[in-house]
């Protein structure tokens, strides 16, 4: 039977069985656990005085877990005349395996979804999202970030959306990321942007795989208006970006935060002594160089100047470098490499900023640690971050 089946039938022997929030003649005891679920308070104390909002205060300290601050702000914004919707509405939501604390969380973002239709609105959503992959896990957690996507209408906002980010990224799995990730853009007007946005990069015959990371990893970029956009688009293009390679997305993921994080990453590489033209050499082979955080930027230029000893310009050849992370891979293997010069194993003349950096940890271990391990025994320890450079014998 569908789920939506089993939980309208549900309802309907809670309706039967309980009365006045009673169970009738014993009956109730005779109900599965699965139905049980959805009888909790289900068409007890139907309905309210009018005018009584301390009924609605308390039923929201009370079944949705409100302080009673909360309960009194939210009171203002939804009013119960009676309690069978709301109930209805609680029990799919702990159906769907959200905790207390998420239904909470719910109920404070969106008041009025106690209010919603079950079986219209709310079931229909909820079995859609999982029908294309999502658990029930990751889907608690970011409908109570975005309860919202709960009250959308399926048939005119949500497939339709659901359709078009398919279309772009080819795979549940990616519109799942957006879903979780960048939910807000499921209640955007299409049309309005994204639409005119992703017509322009497919004419100007950008990879289908560079489309999908730019909607799923550079959304803001690709909600601005479509004059704004154009800009971009095309000042990378002057630029003489080649719009069938990854750069050329990366660009104008930069180019787009020109007021804010460009000007900063500009005033970090001045303050290790590089020069206009070393900023923009860097920029022309790495955008994404300039769109990174002050506290990366000066973490990695630290590590590699002033522990590692490289010079700073040297830094602005290979810039794609420092996009790696600094704890995970810079750390380690510049340490190795660092080892095995002190110790004369490899000559630096041989060695570049970029030697074993983008290269696979198979390949890294296997060609500068483990080929080395019976010179210097230690050489693993320092790629795990057990032993300093100093410390080695």
């Amino acid at each position: 039977m569908a789920p939506h089946s089993i939980f309208s039938k549900s309802l309907r022997f809670c309706r039967v069985f309980y009365r006045n929030g009673h169970p009738v003649g014993g009956m109730a005891s005779h109900l599965g656990p699965q139905k049980k679920l959805f009888c909790t308070r289900l068409t007890g104390r139907s309905e309210i005085p009018a005018g009584q909002d301390d009924s609605t205060v308390s039923y929201l300290v009370n079944s949705c877990g409100l302080s009673p601050e909360s309960a009194t702000l939210v009171s203002h914004k939804v009013k119960l005349q009676s309690f069978e919707k709301p109930d209805s509405v609680l029990a799919l939501l702990k159906h769907y395996e959200f905790s207390e604390a998420q239904i909470s969380k719910v109920v404070r973002r969106l008041p009025h979804i106690l209010l919603a239709d079950v079986e219209q609105t709310l079931l229909p959503n909820l079995e859609f999202y999982c029908s294309i992959g999502m658990s029930r896990l990751h889907l608690a957690t970011t409908l109570s970030y975005n309860p919202w996507l709960m009250s959308l209408s399926l048939k005119n906002h949500i497939v339709p959306a659901y359709s078009f980010f398919k279309s772009v990224v080819l795979s549940d799995v990616k519109v799942i990321h957006i879903l979780k990730h960048k939910s807000w853009i499921f209640r955007e007007n299409l049309s309005k942007n994204l639409i005119p946005n992703i017509e322009l990069v497919r004419e100007l015959g950008i990879p289908q795989s560079c489309i999908a990371l730019l909607l799923t990893s550079y959304t803001d970029v690709v909600m601005k208006k479509p004059e704004l956009f154009s800009q971009l688009v095309h000042e990378v293009t002057e630029m003489g970006f080649d719009p069938q390679h990854l750069s050329f997305v990366q660009a104008i993921h930069a180019l787009y935060g020109k007021e804010t994080t460009w000007k900063r990453c500009q005033e970090v590489y001045r303050r290790w002594g590089w020069s206009e033209n070393h900023i923009r050499s860097a920029f022309r082979v790495s955008p994404l160089c300039m769109a990174m955080s002050e506290k990366k930027l000066m973490g990695t230029m630290d590590f590699l100047v002033n522990k590692m000893g490289w010079q700073s310009q040297t830094i602005a050849k290979y810039p794609h470098v420092l996009s790696y992370s600094l704890q995970k891979r810079i750390i380690p293997r510049f340490s190795v490499v660092r080892v095995l010069f002190l110790k004369g194993l490899i000559e630096e003349e041989n060695l570049s900023l970029a030697t074993g950096i983008s290269r696979s940890e198979k390949y890294f271990l296997d060609r500068f640690v483990n080929r080395y391990l019976s010179q210097v025994p230690q050489l693993l320890d320092v790629y795990r971050g057990k032993v300093d450079i100093q410390d080695v014998s």
